[in-house]
């Protein structure tokens, strides 16, 4: 048996799917982050451990990748819950480019900063 979706490309469903999985990531990446930053203090707290963690390329992609799926994740709970809202189209469109704005924006600047290092 299978189970086919016929509802329309705005149903959301695809966030819904995308929001739970990036959840998953991002609970295993912050209990990593928590155990590297506070349950083994000698192992990043000063600038020259940052400098050093971040020139391995893991975790550079790791940082990168938390930062991006982060970054979608919160910003599109947001958006999930603004849509609940019966808005006027003007509004909706002004906070969903807010929203878009904003998070590109917060990505370049997490992005670069990752980079530096």
């Amino acid at each position: 048996m299978s189970f086919k979706h016929y509802g329309s490309r705005k149903s959301g469903s695809v966030g819904w799917l995308l929001q739970r999985i990036t959840g998953i990531f991002l609970i295993f990446a912050m209990v990593g982050h928590y155990i590297l930053m506070h349950y083994t203090p000698e192992t990043g707290h000063s600038y020259e451990q940052s400098i050093a963690r971040f020139s391995n390329v893991y975790w550079k992609m790791f940082y990168l990748t938390f930062i991006t799926l982060g970054l979608w994740h919160g910003l599109n709970g947001i958006w999930s819950i603004l849509r609940d809202f019966k808005m006027k189209s003007w509004l909706a469109i002004t906070l969903y480019g807010i929203i878009v704005i904003s998070g590109f924006a917060f990505w370049v600047l997490g992005v670069s900063t990752a980079l530096k290092f």
